[in-house]
């Protein structure tokens, strides 16, 4: 099978940076920011993105471009005889299946809430009301079912078309609209009475916030805003030529995505602190919180379509991104045409994706963690604190080690071509002291997580040392 090449480097960056962009930076990061602490967080978050989530976006590139072929076939290409780095390949595919497991569904509520909108369904609703939206919404079968449906099917037939005129093509008009909305948001909210509050608790650093919560938080955000450790990048890297170096061009997409994120606080926090609207109300900020400041603030239908519109753009983007990469692997291991790959990959999407639509209303007795626990909670356990940086350390160790594909073997990859280089200096920190990080975050993760009500790990070992 002859493989597909994008048309530019404008798409690759755009795409990878689609890849990266979406519900990680406009719902995931904002509301997180707001219950860690604000500027603290910020900080934090950016650090780790420059030392843990650039280095491994190089390296995923790298397998890429170096094996070009998706993320099961290209350990196979890279990997000596007898190893068994591929078993990572096909972890990482079912990562890329289980983050749209859940991921579709997200989508699908944002595209409720832009609709809504437009309708004019949201104006002149209480406050009161507008919490018990959103619970009808999660509890609305036909609604959750459905709306994650249109996501998945208007996805695979966007890719149903050739690479450049279907992925490419699309993504450069969404990235490109997307990135206007926010400045013009972004431009509004700077002019909201709560704006100076708003961007101090964002902005300014309160350091004596600082925790183990807040640092595990920022770096699991780092992963996970960058969908890196499950080959969600390197599909894209397989799809370039090797005129510019790696390190530039993943700089690039990083800041294009940072900038992203950070716009998304810019726009959130000064309409929260306006309108008096908690800035840490978890994972319902996007919705509930917003769908408030909304509906209090003039021509609220109108900047609240806008917001919505946008937030769907960046959703949409990573599902595009993340449903070439499953399309990717489905073709190489059976040699389908794409139109009949995205027929039968569109089938076993709605089927995968069902669990977590219904985990709210059908399966909502099912609390697979603490009593508020939702299937949405344990796929998005499974992904951030497991797949991520369990993949991502793979990766660090097949790119450093001798006895994976070797340090060498990837510095001569990634510093092929026009642009910013990886210093061989460097070659200490990516081989030991980058792995140490990632198994740290990894264990921080896992015993920090809430397990029950009031229960984790860490709590639990520390009431057995008293």
């Amino acid at each position: 099978m002859e493989r597909e090449k994008l048309g530019s480097r404008l798409g690759f960056i755009l795409l990878s940076a689609g890849c990266a962009i979406g519900c990680g930076n406009v719902w995931k990061f904002p509301w997180m920011c707001g219950e860690y602490g604000g500027g603290a967080f910020v900080l934090l978050y950016l650090l780790f993105l420059i030392i843990l989530g650039l280095p491994v976006m190089i390296m995923e590139f790298s397998v890429g471009r170096a094996s070009q072929a998706s993320v099961i076939k290209s350990y196979q290409s890279l990997e000596k005889p007898g190893q068994k780095w591929h078993y990572h390949g096909i972890a990482a595919f079912i990562g890329n299946l289980l983050l749209m497991m859940f991921y579709t569904s997200v989508a699908g509520w944002i595209l409720y809430y832009f609709i809504s909108f437009v309708k004019g369904d949201m104006t002149g609703i209480t406050n009161d009301a507008s919490s018990q939206l959103f619970d009808n919404m999660l509890t609305n079968v036909p609604v959750m079912v459905g709306f994650m449906a249109i996501v998945v099917i208007l996805g695979f037939v966007i890719l149903s078309f050739s690479l450049q005129k279907g992925l490419e093509r699309i993504t450069k008009y969404m990235m490109v609209l997307m990135l206007a909305l926010m400045v013009i948001l972004a431009i509004r909210g700077f002019w909201l009475g709560g704006a100076k509050e708003g961007l101090t608790f964002y902005l300014k650093p309160d350091l004596s916030k600082i925790n183990g919560n807040v640092i595990v938080g920022a770096m699991n955000q780092s992963f996970f805003t960058l969908s890196l450790g499950i080959g969600s990048m390197a599909i894209f890297g397989s799809y370039i030529g090797k005129d510019r170096s790696l390190m530039g061009e993943s700089i690039n997409i990083l800041v294009l995505d940072t900038f992203v994120a950070l716009v998304a606080g810019l726009i959130i926090f000064p309409a929260c602190f306006t309108f008096d609207v908690e800035a840490g109300a978890g994972p319902s900020l996007l919705f509930v919180a917003m769908a408030k400041v909304f509906n209090n603030m003039t021509g609220g239908r109108i900047w609240g379509s806008l917001f919505f519109l946008f937030m769907f753009f960046a959703a949409m983007s990573t599902v595009l991104a993340v449903f070439e990469n499953i399309l990717a692997c489905v073709r190489e291991i059976t040699g389908w045409k794409r139109i009949k790959a995205c027929i039968i990959c569109c089938a076993a999407m709605l089927i995968l994706a069902l669990p977590c639509a219904l985990g709210y209303n059908i399966f909502s007795n099912f609390h697979p963690f603490n009593s508020g626990s939702t299937i949405l909670d344990f796929e998005d356990f499974i992904v951030s604190n497991c797949l991520l940086p369990i993949g991502s350390l793979v990766y660090i160790l097949f790119c450093t080690s001798k006895k994976g594909w070797g340090f060498d073997n990837f510095i001569a990859e990634a510093n092929t071509g026009k642009g910013l280089k990886v210093a061989r200096w460097l070659k200490p920190y990516l081989t030991y002291v980058l792995p140490l990080i990632i198994v740290f975050v990894f264990i921080m993760g896992i015993i920090t997580f809430k397990f029950a009500d009031n229960f984790t790990i860490l709590g639990w070992l520390k009431s057995l040392i008293k």
